[in-house]
């Protein structure tokens, strides 16, 4: 394809970072929106001089609406919006302030939805564009100590499918979402955490330029959706066939795999604004780790079924 104009909100770290630098490594002249200013200024230089920053917050109709004139007012057009703006909060649902449960919501549900309005009524005006939705495994699944983050993306992948059905009508705009599993991003140890322990991406772990691929593959090729994480598969299979042994797993799982043994005070991260970002972070580890985990569960899984089928027959 040609030079494209691509807007991407949440384009400060993390996937939307990697999606903006590959974008614009293919020629495409790219928008980058975030809260952050100064990490902004940073994606632009490492992306060209025709990289234009826009800071905004997506909470706020009126600064996404302000964004597409922006873009427009240089480029003339918006072919490609993806939205990948996302904060999270970790703790259980009853230790968690109100404000922040809240406001979680506030930025990973109703800030795709200010988004997708905006970028829906440019592209019927044009008659043309892709919408990519960062949305997330646990729009799939559900696991202890993530409630807030959860909820919005349960939500949000309703939305998407609603949104999908109501543009049948236009032939050349399409509504697209990537899940992602677990991604080595700063999310993690810049989110909001009352669980006590800083939070990591439970293995098998992808770099966010894998998932930055998979945007870059639905904008030439719009479809659907698509799912990048070895493990999902297994983890959503697991969920739908066997609820309660999913429901006993997984919270022993999400304390020795998604919480790190690194203790924290209650705090709200970057919940509420931007907050210094920390790459890496406690006990990481990679795709290396999956086959000894999903060995793990798998041997786990297998034996509480054989068990089960033993009882039931007893």
């Amino acid at each position: 394809m040609s030079s494209r104009v691509v807007v991407l909100t949440g384009a400060s770290s993390g996937i939307g970072r990697a999606a903006a630098l590959a974008f614009a490594a293919r020629g495409d002249r790219v928008v980058l929106v975030a809260r952050d200013e100064m990490a902004l200024a940073r994606v632009a230089a490492a992306c060209g001089a025709d990289a234009l920053v826009v800071p905004a917050d997506v909470t706020d109709a009126e600064q996404v609406d302000a964004v597409a004139e922006v873009a427009l007012r240089r480029h003339g057009r918006i072919d490609v919006w993806v939205d990948t703006a996302a904060v999270m909060a970790y703790g259980k649902f009853e230790d968690l302030p109100p404000a922040v449960f809240d406001h979680v919501i506030r930025t990973d549900l109703l800030g795709p939805a200010h988004v997708a309005r905006t970028a829906l009524r440019v592209f019927r005006r044009q008659g043309r564009g892709i919408l990519i939705v960062g949305s997330s495994l646990l729009a799939h699944v559900a696991v202890p100590y993530m409630s807030s983050y959860v909820t919005a993306k349960w939500g949000l992948r309703g939305l998407v499918r609603t949104l999908r059905q109501e543009t049948r009508d236009l032939s050349d705009v399409h509504v697209c979402w990537v899940a992602p599993g677990s991604v080595d991003t700063s999310i993690y140890t810049s989110a909001g955490n009352y669980a006590g322990f800083v939070g990591r991406p439970p293995p098998p772990v992808d770099p966010p330029e894998r998932v930055a691929g998979a945007i870059v593959r639905l904008a030439d090729r719009p479809r659907s959706g698509v799912s990048v994480g070895a493990a999902n598969g297994f983890i959503k299979m697991g969920f739908v066939l066997l609820p309660p042994l999913y429901d006993a797993l997984v919270t022993p799982l999400m304390r020795n795999f998604g919480l790190s043994r690194q203790a924290t005070e209650p705090h709200d991260g970057n919940v509420f604004g931007p907050s210094p970002r920390v790459d890496g972070g406690p006990g990481r580890w990679g795709r290396t780790r999956i086959a000894a985990t999903l060995l793990a569960t798998a041997t786990a899984v297998s034996g509480a079924a054989y068990l089960g089928r033993r009882a039931t027959r007893g």
